[in-house]
């Protein structure tokens, strides 16, 4: 079940409130996650396979694009052999699209024909694309900093986008003004019914390996493909379908690294935190909505967050590239985060490149 985390008042059984309407609290699932090997079917499109895991109502219809099912790719890295969970070979170019598919089957199960989103752009293409599948109608809100490709990819679905200027945090008040007045918000970060997609990732790797990882490494803004991956390694283990949890790596660019602030030095280390410019613009988010839940998580499993500077972003991306990589520079902060761990974290380890460079128009 959903429930507020502050007052636990269970989410509405109609409409889509973003937030708690009792008392503005962030609503979350309120019990650990269940896997079923035995209930997984192949023959479900994209990520549907793995439905028994998602929570959702049993009308809810599944809105595909055939996303999940990416490469794990070998290389060798810093004189060791790595794998990388190629996520920008999801149908609209990045790990969103597992999180997207489900929030908007959610959405058609409540009847909802139109909603708003806020985006630097991976999540505003993802929901575009989706939404775009079920016939609703979106307007999306985005930075005036969110990258050209991103932008049009956006408008190409269909949708109204309104380019906000400032900070990536102005587009996030400017749509909540239009939640207040009445929009349906389909929040990617308010809302937790993407967060059983992301676990899929952790489903295919584990299928993949034929095992558990011993370290993923994955970028993070608002931390939900890493807490969504940790909750579906958590259920994995309590299925007995892997021996032990892997650790859980979280990496941010120094320009914009709250998580890495606090996991460091306590809530004394948010003073020095800002919204600065970074090349991952993709997480470039300066107050995690989940960011407490998701740094206990870490602790409970002897994870952490790392931050990289933007000459290691750049030099990851290039780096990235000279493999046959082709991503965005947010996916590169895994290169840089890596680098500070190699020879001292378990292995198998796996770098996630959450979005394709198709994306980006370097300056």
């Amino acid at each position: 079940m959903i429930q507020c985390t502050n007052c636990r008042q269970p989410y509405p059984e109609q409409g889509v409130p973003y937030r708690c309407p009792r008392c503005g609290g962030l609503f979350d699932f309120d019990s650990p996650w269940e896997f079923d090997a035995s209930q997984v079917d192949a023959h479900k499109p994209g990520i549907w396979g793995y439905r028994h895991a998602f929570g959702l109502p049993s009308d809810a219809p599944a809105i595909s694009l055939g996303e999940g099912n990416t490469p794990l790719v070998w290389a060798q890295v810093f004189d060791q052999r790595v794998a990388f969970k190629c996520e920008g070979q999801n149908p609209s170019g990045s790990f969103k699209d597992r999180g997207s598919a489900l929030l908007v089957s959610f959405l058609c199960s409540r009847g909802v024909n139109s909603a708003v989103e806020d985006s630097s752009g991976n999540a505003g293409a993802s929901f575009a694309a989706y939404a775009a599948r079920a016939s609703l109608k979106t307007r999306i809100y985005v930075p005036e900093s969110a990258a050209g490709p991103k932008r049009a990819q956006i408008e190409a679905y269909g949708a109204d986008v309104v380019r906000v200027e400032g900070p990536r945090s102005n587009a996030s008040e400017a749509v909540r003004r239009a939640a207040d007045d009445g929009a349906v918000y389909a929040s990617h970060a308010y809302l937790p019914f993407n967060l059983p997609g992301y676990a899929t990732a952790a489903y295919e790797v584990v299928e993949q390996l034929d095992g558990a990882p011993g370290t993923v490494i994955a970028p993070a803004g608002q931390g939900g493909l890493l807490l969504g991956m940790a909750r579906g390694f958590e259920a994995l283990l309590r299925a007995g379908a892997i021996a032990q949890m892997p650790v859980l790596v979280g990496v941010q660019a120094r320009a914009c690294a709250p998580l890495w602030a606090l996991q460091s030095y306590g809530r004394a280390g948010l003073a020095w935190v800002s919204e600065g410019q970074t090349l991952a613009e993709g997480i470039r988010v300066s107050f995690p909505l989940r960011g407490d839940v998701l740094l206990q998580t870490l602790s409970d499993h002897k994870g952490l967050v790392l931050a990289v500077d933007e000459e290691e972003i750049l030099t990851g991306w290039e780096a990235l590239a000279g493999l046959g990589f082709y991503v965005e520079p947010t996916s590169a902060v895994v290169w840089g985060g890596f680098k500070q761990v190699v020879g001292n974290v378990p292995e198998p380890v796996v770098l996630v490149l959450t979005g394709s460079g198709l994306k980006w128009a370097r300056p």
